[in-house]
């Protein structure tokens, strides 16, 4: 079973990452389909495109664009799958809708830790706009951008992903648009919540 032009993806686990483990206990922390935060990001390709080549393999553990699984209310009220729906689990994805496969970006895709503001006197928790390069790209690191440059990105350019534990944004390579000197005194933001799902 293969899709000429789409891959075939079902979630790891389940459509939606709305629950957290504490202690012996499960934590249902929202209940509204709709919230794309909530929408699991992971998944499994079950079939790659016959009309080209890809470096991604069936079995490969992929991360994608929150759209994909999640379901929504038409005007009736009734509850719909998204329109990449296949059948039976199984789910359709376009090559721009994979941002990552086995730990390596896809495409033009980088993903950046965000920093910890050291203004005392600000409210904000994180530096806006700037983050620590985490998983680069090949047209990047020709650029000489590698895992640990310092950079500035484009305002509202990420999305927010938690991978292996640590969260991390999302980007294309062309929002990076500035490099900075490492030093030594930034710290990444990564909250007790991204390290508890």
């Amino acid at each position: 079973m293969n899709s000429i032009y789409h891959f075939i993806i079902k979630p790891t686990d389940k459509r939606y990452d709305n629950t957290k483990s504490i202690g012996d206990k499960e934590l249902i922390i929202n209940s509204n389909i709709e919230n794309h935060i909530f929408v699991s990001k992971k998944a499994v390709v079950v079939s790659i495109p016959s009309a080209y080549k890809t470096k991604i393999k069936t079995g490969d553990e992929v991360y994608i664009h929150h759209n994909i699984f999640r379901r929504w209310y038409d005007q009736k009220g009734k509850e719909r799958d998204s329109s990449t729906y296949f059948k039976d689990d199984l789910y359709f994805c376009s090559p721009e809708q994979i941002y990552m496969y086995n730990s390596k970006p896809h495409l033009d895709y980088c993903f950046v830790k965000p920093v910890l503001s050291t203004n005392i006197l600000d409210n904000i928790k994180e530096q806006p706009n700037v983050g620590i390069v985490k998983y680069t790209n090949d047209t990047l690191e020709a650029l000489g951008i590698t895992p640990g440059t310092l950079i500035t990105f484009t305002p509202n350019s990420e999305f927010e992903f938690i991978i292996e534990g640590e969260r991390l944004y999302c980007m294309k390579s062309n929002d990076i648009a500035l490099t900075h000197e490492y030093q030594g005194n930034e710290k990444e933001n990564n909250p007790s919540w991204a390290k508890s799902s």
